[in-house]
Order: C-alpha cells, then structure tokens, then sequence
C-alpha cells in the first residue's frame, strides 16, 4: 500500500463536502475531509449540459496533489471518469476499488482519453470549436498512468486506506464490481458513512440484488429515478420487441444507442431471449463498440469464474449475449461497412446518451430516413442529444451539423439499471437504524427533490438535497 500522507491545515471537525452530483446525475464526487486525511469519493465526469461540461474544465475545488485517496463505487464515467484529469493536476495517491470496478476501469477510461483526443482531432479538421487549437481533457495515455494507482479491494474486506479512515465495499447490483460504500472514521464519536453508489435493481436479469444498506450516521444516496417507477417493465419490453419487429417490416435498422458497461449486456440478453422465443426475427446484430465488447469478455469471465456477482444460472456453460447472428465490430473498417449495410440489422453502439462515439455516425445515417428507427434504453440526461430525441426534437446536432430526425424514436425503460423511487425507499428502509441525515444525490433537482420528500413522509428520517459546493460538519 502507498504511504499515507499528511497535509498541513486540516479541519478540526470532519466535513463532507459536495463536488458535484446535485442537481444532476453526473460528476458524482464527494470529498471526505478529515483532521487527518482528505479522501474523495468517486472522481466523475460531468456530462449533458454545457454548463456542466464545463465544470471539467474548471480548477478542482480543491488541490488535487492535497487528496490522500480516492474510493469508486464503480466503473461508469459519471463516476470515475475524471480521474485522468485529477492526476494530470498533481493527485499522486492510491485509488481505491473493487476488482471488477478495476477491469471495467482499463477499458473505459483508456477508451474516454481516445474518445477526448479524437473529438479535439475532428473539431480542429472541421473548425467547429471556439478554442484554437481544441485540446483534450486528458489523454489515453493519462489515463493509462492513473491505472497504475488502482489498488483492489475484495468484498467485505475492511481496510484502512487513509489516516483514520477505513472502507468497506458491498455489492450493489448496478453493473459488474459496483459497490455500495461504508467509510469509518477514527474521529471521537467514530462517525460511519455510507456511499449508495448507484444502486441496482432486486430484479437485474444477471447480477444478484444489491446488498442491504448497513449501520450509518450519514447516507449518501443516488436518486436518479428518485421521481418514477419502473412498473411497466413488461409493457416496455412489448414496445420494444414490436418497434424491432415494425422497423424489420418496413425494410430498415434499428440503432440503440447503449452504454458499453452493463446496458449492452441486458439488451443482448433480451435479444437472445425473444429471438429464441421466436418473437423477434434472426436479424443480424451489430455490437460497434470496442468498448462495449471488452466488457463483455469481463462479463463472460465473471461466469465462467461464478462470480458470486452474477446470478448463478449464469454458469459459464452458454453465451447469455449471443442472439444468434451476433457480429462484433472492432475496427474503424468495420464500423463503416455497418454503415453501408442496407438489411435490415440491429445495431448496438456507444454512448448510451449519444454524447460521442461511433454511434454518432450510424445516428447521423440513420436519423434522416423515417425507414429506421433509434431506441434509447437508458436515463437520457439533460442537455444530451439522446434527451432531445426522446423530448421529440425535429433536429440534432453531431458531428459540427444538423441532422434531421425523420427516423422513429422508441424510449424503453425496461432496460433501467437503476432502483426506481420504491426500490430506493426499500433498500433504506431495511437500515439497522435510522441514519442522522440522508443526503440525496446524483439526481436531477426533480427526482432529488422527489425522494426527499418520500423519505421523509415514508420513512421519518431527516433528508436534504445538498447545493453544488455546499459543505456539512459530520461531528
């Protein structure tokens, strides 16, 4: 284990402060500062709207080269994906992970620093960006460094990681190594902290429930669906077998864009399993993503190994993600030849919220001819071009244009791997004991706001919405 510093002009009371995550869902980063030691929980990137994406580009809040260590809950940009810049601005400390949320970490994080080069590559060949030259936020190659600083950290081990603070990783069923994460603090009253990370859903179709919410003083919870439900999951899987089903009719492709980590896994699994019940047709299925099929050998590894992660039913014996005509696309070559495919297809490619990527090029090929149609599986933050296409815009901007949206959009919610408002509320509310205060958190303002008030009137606990930089005493 590194050495643990120390840093001059520590705080006399321990405060938790938070970087980001309110009032959005992403840039989840919460510092932890003690007498002894500075620890950040989670590292993220803001995403969605400019506003926020700026907040990347702003001086951290703190000195980096001050932080002691950093703790993931998971592998998801909006949680680890600043790290790179983090580094590049002086952090030198150990970050803290679980072994799935390492591996997923090697593949996304070197995979954003391309994506950030290659974005800045494009801009400054077309001359849509306002800064001469467009530079990245970090590079692939610092992303590689900060890898080397990931120490891993088994289930329900207890290990200090600072000075005067211990961590404890629990599985929270959001996606492979996702953890629910309980920080102790060596302080007079030896205050206990607990991270909900995003927390799954009891009925993930791969991963075992999310582990029960342990003792705290102060909980930190996730609210991205802290203002819905999930109860038409059955009626969104009908609409959107029937929107592949209607789209093959008509002669045309469907694209869904996905996240690479986890959400490729379940829309295959799907897949599979209508295509097998006969109620799709033996389409061929297009994975364009380097990324999202790196994480699917993750996957297929956590199986063949029985991960106590993965539902036991999944034992390495069959391929859950394979439809039937699965075709893996790696390169660039490849990629462009999906484009030109006149067949009706499938084509799964990241990013889920179509903010970057490959998906890009098959969006913009597709969304002008009413033939074709996007499906979008996952939460669409606001100010992404996947939150314009579900509020129904007539056009979308990618690549330095406007594109015209003629094709028809589809927005399931089946696919969420996110507790709803009821699974968020039983999870607390199975708690040992009532916490002093529950923060809510990676949120927009509405679904935090939202479960709040359900905390309170169902639960009788003492909640709060914290504002962007607010900070709070944890003596």
């Amino acid at each position: 284990m590194k050495k643990l510093a120390r840093h001059p002009a520590r705080p006399r009371v321990p405060l938790l402060r938070f970087l980001g995550a309110t009032g959005t869902v992403t840039g989840s980063r919460f510092l932890v500062d003690t007498p002894q030691a500075r620890v950040l929980v989670e590292c993220g990137l803001f995403q969605g709207l400019k506003e926020l994406r700026e907040r990347n580009w702003t001086t951290f809040p703190v000195e980096p080269a001050s932080v002691d260590a950093v703790v993931l809950t998971h592998a998801h940009l909006d949680h680890s994906g600043y790290l790179p810049a983090l580094m590049r601005h002086g952090f030198a400390g150990p970050v803290f992970a679980t072994r799935g949320t390492y591996e997923l970490c090697r593949i996304v994080l070197p995979d954003s620093g391309h994506l950030h080069e290659e974005d800045a590559a494009y801009a400054n060949r077309k001359g849509y960006s306002k800064h001469t030259p467009a530079l990245p936020l970090y590079t692939e190659a610092d992303a590689w460094r900060t890898l080397t600083r990931f120490e891993q950290v088994a289930y329900g081990a207890r290990m200090e990681i600072a000075r005067g603070v211990r961590v404890t990783f629990e599985p929270a069923g959001h996606i492979l190594g996702s953890s629910v994460v309980t920080l102790e603090l060596a302080d007079a009253a030896h205050r206990r902290l607990v991270f909900s990370g995003d927390l799954g859903r009891p009925q993930h179709p791969i991963l075992q429930p999310p582990t029960p919410l342990p003792a705290a003083d102060v909980v930190v919870m996730e609210s991205t669906y802290g203002d819905r439900e999930h109860h038409e999951d059955a009626a969104s899987l009908r609409c959107f077998e029937e929107a592949i089903v209607r789209t093959a009719a008509r002669g045309g492709t469907v694209v869904i864009p996905s996240f690479a980590v986890d959400r490729t896994e379940i829309v295959l699994f799907h897949l599979r399993r209508l295509t097998q019940a006969g109620r799709l047709p033996a389409l061929p299925v297009y994975v364009d993503s380097p990324m999202a099929l790196s994480t699917l050998e993750v996957y297929r590894q956590a199986m063949q190994e029985r991960s106590p992660e993965i539902r036991p039913q999944f034992d390495g014996t069959f391929d859950p993600f394979d439809p039937g005509r699965l075709i893996e696309a790696r390169t660039v070559e490849e990629s462009m030849a999906i484009t030109a495919h006149a067949d009706p297809a499938i084509v799964i490619s990241a990013s889920g919220m179509a903010t970057g990527g490959r998906v890009l090029h098959h969006l913009a090929a597709k969304l002008p001819d009413a033939r074709h149609t996007v499906i979008l599986v996952g939460f669409q933050a606001e100010g992404t071009r996947g939150r314009a296409l579900v509020d129904g815009t007539h056009a979308v901007k990618m690549l330095g244009r406007y594109v015209p949206v003629r094709a028809e959009v589809v927005n399931v919610a089946a696919f969420s791997v996110h507790a709803d408002q009821s699974e968020l509320l039983d999870w607390l509310r199975v708690a040992p004991r009532p916490p002093e205060t529950t923060f809510v958190v990676h949120g927009e303002q509405q679904a935090a706001e939202a479960l709040h008030r359900a905390i309170e009137a169902e639960l009788g606990w003492t909640a709060a919405v914290p504002r962007y930089l607010e900070q709070v005493r944890l003596d």
